[in-house]
């Protein structure tokens, strides 16, 4: 088989979490994320069948976490450029996408491949939304 996407297994799972909220949030596009989404996850398992069952359950719990902090950065960027500025910070998603990214940089260290590391630490204000890795 052929790969349709070059991106790393970290980045593919990101892109599948952000193309699954986008197919639930944004109806009038649904058949084309439900495309995409196929397409994605063909690539991944690709990738899957060539880990030979190395998907340890960290792996799972990083995959939780994009997904989580992908809802959550969804939710409070979509509410700030609706003017909703109460509980919605954009250095609370930019702190998110930390993150994200050491969440992807997890998942890569089970498969290998390239890792992110520009991961900015959360502000003190938000130290609730440390993960115990």
């Amino acid at each position: 088989m052929e790969r349709k996407y070059l991106p790393t297994l970290s980045e593919l799972v990101d892109r599948l979490s952000i193309s699954q909220l986008k197919e639930v949030f944004i109806a009038d596009h649904k058949d084309e994320y439900a495309q995409e989404i196929n397409d994605i996850t063909h690539d991944i398992q690709i990738l899957l069948d060539e880990q030979n069952g190395k998907i340890t359950a960290e792996t799972i719990r990083a995959i939780v976490v994009l997904s989580q902090m992908n809802l959550h950065i969804w939710h409070n960027e979509s509410n700030y450029r609706k003017g909703i500025k109460d509980g919605n910070n954009l250095e609370l998603t930019h702190g998110l996408n930390g993150i994200r990214n050491t969440a992807k940089n997890k998942i890569q260290e089970v498969v290998g491949g390239r890792k992110d590391y520009k991961i900015d630490c959360l502000a003190a204000d938000f130290k609730d939304w440390e993960i115990s890795w």
